[in-house]
């Protein structure tokens, strides 16, 4: 077809499509009362409190993720919620690991307490230990040759320093306007290519590990990776299992796995910490350390997530969910990623319980474990409980629908830190517009009406929109969580916004709501 007139048609089937849509019905004297409770009634930030100072961090499968969900269903319970339950996956996800009790400082040239923390799964130390430290300076994989037979019993510095700067921006920012208008202005983005090629990459870091390893090196020291985690504050994951470069990521075993190979105690040291230590034994000094690294391993298990719902009327088989992740790093205490959207969900479950009178729809909140490992629990939830996709290539479009999946109608899901919504991604999911239109008008003043086709990633709501299902990603002002707390030590409840977490709250109270009570389910792609 000729474009212009392509342009045309399209044109015209979507005003009719416009035209045809009945006009979304909005209860403002129920998203009053839904204000009324999230403003003036909130107990958001405790729930916060108890999620981090209290529980956190919540490593998936550790013993503190435990009790975070045994907190999270006995407290949803208590408000009155059913079926709070813990939703166990039908996969394993691998050994549960916390840490004891851990220290590390520096006995000479001079006496120095340093900032570091270990990475998750990684082995421990038996007792305290006190160990010469030495710098890895290598370049290629032959300049391993001139350490061979010096590096047993010793604390490794395993990378080159990190270069730091001094910061002129702000840690912590809010979207501007012009920032939400070039949102709502944009349009479909084009895909890249992408994933890891089997021959790619250095082999030398593989090489370094696996020297280490065979040198009988007591521990290795790497510096915090990114120069946005400076002043004091580590970036830390997971526990490195070296692999040849050649080894395609998917054929490469977790380091939580219950058959992860024996590796090397690893720990991350504050950047400006790890360069000095560079720098002293560049200059000829001999650094003496103190190590004290204990850690428990549980075994290897299947993952769990917390479910609970408040149950619907006339169509109950029909469900809304809202949820967030609730796993997290272990460095910090896990509050903006993601306490916070933990707690705005379980707080916007009690606003809508205080109402008094029942949903439609059954409104169902799913707190998800193993998010940190790639959106792990609400997958597999997905999986088992609406449906999944069939093929492994393209063009993804064969997917299978449980019955509970044909009946399902949205998800709004949480998951960029703290800040507050400034409105919703689309997903590409245009025929959901009008209907954010109308359900943003209330909130107009408040700063939250930017709806954009664009789509943020990495969070649970791709677990939904992977099967055609409805699932959305609020926009978050950004606060300080690219450049501070995302998966940091500074990750901590007092890098929270109590104003912001109840906005969040109440948008998510009431978007439940309106989708509970619509005539039809949400729209679809």
């Amino acid at each position: 077809m000729n474009k212009s007139l392509f342009l045309s048609a399209l044109g015209i089937c979507m005003a009719s499509v416009a035209f045809a849509q009945k006009p979304e019905k909005v209860d403002t004297t129920l998203i009053s009362k839904i204000k009324k409770e999230g403003f003036e009634r909130s107990q958001v930030m405790d729930i916060m409190s108890m999620l981090t100072d209290v529980n956190g961090p919540r490593l998936t499968n550790s013993p503190g993720y435990a009790k975070a969900a045994e907190y999270v269903k006995s407290t949803l319970t208590s408000w009155g919620l059913q079926n709070a339950h813990l939703d166990t996956w039908d996969e394993e996800f691998g050994r549960g690991w916390s840490i004891k009790k851990f220290s590390l400082q520096n006995l000479s040239p001079v006496y120095t307490s340093v900032i570091a923390y270990p990475k998750a799964w990684s082995p421990g130390i038996k007792g305290t230990v006190q160990a010469e430290v030495v710098y890895l300076d290598v370049n290629k994989e032959a300049d391993l040759e001139k350490y061979k037979g010096k590096l047993k019993g010793k604390i490794v510095l395993f990378d080159k320093p990190v270069e730091t700067t001094a910061t002129f921006t702000p840690d912590g920012t809010r979207f501007t306007d012009s920032e939400l208008l070039e949102m709502a202005n944009a349009g479909p983005v084009a895909g890249t290519q992408g994933g890891f090629r089997p021959g790619s990459g250095s082999n030398l870091p593989f090489a370094k590990w696996d020297f280490l390893q065979k040198e009988g090196a007591l521990a290795v020291l790497e510096p915090s990776p990114l120069t946005r985690q400076q002043d004091g504050t580590i970036l830390v994951s997971a526990a490195t299992i070296p692999y040849a470069a050649n080894v395609p990521f998917t054929d490469r075993v977790r380091a939580q796995s219950g058959s992860a190979p024996k590796i090397l105690p690893q720990i991350v040291v504050a950047s400006e910490h790890y360069n000095r230590m560079v720098r002293q034994l560049q200059k000829g000094q001999v650094i003496k350390s103190e190590l004290t690294y204990d850690v428990e391993f549980t075994a290897a298990a299947p993952g769990f997530n917390v479910i609970a719902e408040i149950p619907g009327t006339d169509l109950k088989d029909e469900v809304v969910m809202i949820g967030a992740h609730l796993d997290s790093w272990h460095a910090g205490t896990g509050a903006t990623d993601n306490a916070s959207g933990s707690a705005v969900m379980m707080e916007a479950m009690r606003i809508i319980k205080s109402l008094g009178i029942s949903p439609r729809r059954t409104i169902r909140i799913g707190l998800w474990s193993g998010e940190e490992q790639g959106l792990i629990g609400s997958r597999n939830y997905v999986k088992r409980v609406f449906g999944q996709r069939l093929d492994k290539t393209a063009p993804y479009d064969s997917i299978k629908l449980t019955p509970a999946g044909e009946k399902f109608s949205v998800y709004f899901n949480m998951d960029n830190g703290t800040g507050k919504y400034r409105g919703v991604y689309l997903q590409s999911n245009e025929n959901a517009r009008s209907v954010f239109r109308a359900w943003f008008q209330p909130f107009e003043k408040l700063g939250a009406n930017t709806i954009t086709y664009q789509n943020t990633g990495g969070t649970d709501h791709q677990s939904f929109d992977a099967i055609g299902l409805p699932g959305f990603q609020f926009i978050q002002d950004p606060i300080e969580y690219r450049t501070r707390t995302h998966h940091t030590s500074m990750d901590v409840y007092d890098k929270t916004i109590e104003a912001d977490l109840k906005h969040n709250a109440v948008i998510t109270a009431a978007f439940a709501w309106l989708a509970a009570n619509r005539d039809e389910l949400f729209p679809r792609k």
